[in-house]
């Protein structure tokens, strides 16, 4: 009997939100994640952790739980009065540590980068990319919906629900 070859598997799923970078950026902290996404009841900064160790659990409204471990997040670099800063990169990258139910792979590790549209008409706004990297054994056709496939649409909802919350205010 063959065995599939194992692969990485990655998706990146993007929208322009019609919100200013910094509107749009103030969201895209892992513990005000229900502020906009409509599938999570909560998203709490986990106690207990060491200071250097960013966790927030995330618990969706179907009762799944994912405990969240920041592992990057752009800042402002420190300046001097006169220095003038270069263009900042606005990103947060976040791996899941623990689940439950458990996952149905190893790991998966994510970020999220914002840029600012500056010409064009959509100037103004932001272009939001959210990506994914999948450990080799997510399965792609795993059930009804592969791993991949429910990744991109729980994403591509995610996106339309920032776009939701920042457009109506």
């Amino acid at each position: 009997m063959a065995s599939a070859i194992p692969t990485s598997t990655s998706i990146t799923e993007s929208s322009v939100i019609s919100a200013s970078l910094s509107n749009v950026w103030h969201l895209i902290k892992l513990e005000e994640f229900h502020h906009f996404w409509s599938r999570l009841s909560s998203s709490e900064r986990e106690k207990g952790t060491s200071p250097e160790t960013d966790v927030v659990r995330w618990t969706f409204k179907d009762g799944t739980v994912y405990d969240v471990k920041q592992e990057e997040h752009s800042i402002l670099p420190s300046l001097t009065f006169l220095e003038i800063p270069k263009a900042i990169d606005h990103y947060i990258t976040y791996s899941i540590i623990d689940a439950n139910p458990a996952l149905t792979y190893s790991s998966v590790i994510s970020t999220i980068r914002l840029y600012a549209v500056t010409t064009g008409p959509q100037e103004g706004s932001t272009f939001v990319q959210w990506s994914a990297h999948f450990s080799s054994d997510a399965d792609a056709d795993l059930g009804l919906v592969g791993v991949i496939e429910d990744a991109r649409f729980k994403r591509k909802e995610a996106l339309a629900d920032l776009a939701n919350v920042l457009t109506s205010k």
